[in-house]
């Protein structure tokens, strides 16, 4: 007697239907999504991405800005970490870097709270106005703005300080002042934008939880520590990094106010690079501190991500 054996299906697998082939129609508004975004892509590849390849091929040559370019391996990094004037230029950008941002933060912080305080209308659009005006100058003049009134000879703030009885130093040939006065001359200029994002950020904290607080009996100080501070703190950490990846790239007030002067007190990175690159026609030398500016900036910029986590505060809903 034979027995026929049938395999049955397990009642855990599931039969899907087959899926019909998509028309062209669906395939093609599938793709409307990255036609729209694809000019940025383009612009993107163009005018990041090709440029910053290029600079770290060309940063491994030995390239005459005039000449053929000779590949030279790693002699320009060598030669890069033996240099006494890329130490001090690198010197010179922190120092402007943490200056400025540190005092783009606190200054900001003080006048967004000074608007955020104030009931008048008018008052606050005045004083928005007046802060993100300068931003809206080409930094040429603006430059050659500061450059006159810094003046130690003919210039009115060195003028009005002799008035006064003082004697005033010469802030753009002292290497104690110059990068003090480079830093004033930044923060006036772009202070505003600063102040624009911490004023949004301390208009998006709930006033409920100052309204909580309050009934808790907590006093204006304990509000600010308690409330203002850490609900501010993702937008201050913005702000902060933004502050310090700007300032790090500075080239404008170096180059037409100081030309990196007194001796290379005022010397910056970016204007290092475009020394080497166009002034002494080393392109691969001038490509090589680029890629190490590069670099720095993103450890730094890492390190400022590492460390948000212990003063960073994110909202949890």
């Amino acid at each position: 007697m034979t027995v026929s054996q049938t395999r049955s299906v397990p009642a855990t697998a599931v039969i899907r239907p087959e899926r019909p082939p998509r028309s062209l129609a669906v395939r093609l508004s599938a793709a409307v999504p990255y036609l729209f975004i694809s000019p940025a892509y383009l612009l993107f590849i163009l005018f990041i991405l090709v440029p910053l390849l290029a600079t770290i091929a060309i940063s491994f040559t030995d390239w005459p800005l005039l000449g053929i370019p000779e590949p030279n391996g790693l002699s320009n990094y060598v030669e890069l970490l033996h240099d006494p004037v890329a130490l001090s230029a690198l010197r010179n950008t922190f120092l402007f870097t943490v200056l400025t941002a540190a005092i783009h933060l606190i200054v900001a912080l003080a006048l967004a709270l000074a608007v955020q305080a104030s009931r008048s209308r008018i008052v606050q659009y005045f004083v928005r106005t007046a802060f993100v005006a300068p931003f809206l100058m080409s930094g040429g003049v603006v430059a050659l703005m500061w450059g006159g009134l810094l003046n130690h000879d003919f210039g009115p703030i060195a003028y009005y300080l002799e008035e006064l009885g003082l004697n005033p130093p010469d802030f753009l040939n002292s290497k104690t002042w110059v990068i003090p006065s480079l830093v004033l001359v930044d923060l006036w200029q772009t202070i505003g934008i600063t102040f624009i994002i911490m004023l949004v950020g301390l208009q998006s904290i709930p006033s409920v939880l100052y309204e909580a607080a309050r009934v808790d009996g907590a006093s204006a100080w304990s509000r600010f520590v308690h409330v203002t501070l850490p609900m501010l703190s993702p937008t201050a950490l913005f702000a902060v990094v933004i502050s310090f990846i700007g300032a790090f790239q500075i080239f404008t007030w170096m180059e037409i106010m100081t030309n990196g002067g007194p001796g290379n007190a005022s010397l910056s990175m970016v204007q290092y690079v475009y020394r080497s690159a166009f002034e002494d026609f080393k392109l691969g030398y001038g490509s090589t501190i680029g890629v190490m500016t590069l670099v720095v900036l993103l450890l730094f910029t890492l390190v400022q991500f590492g460390v948000s986590r212990w003063w960073v505060h994110y909202e949890r809903m």
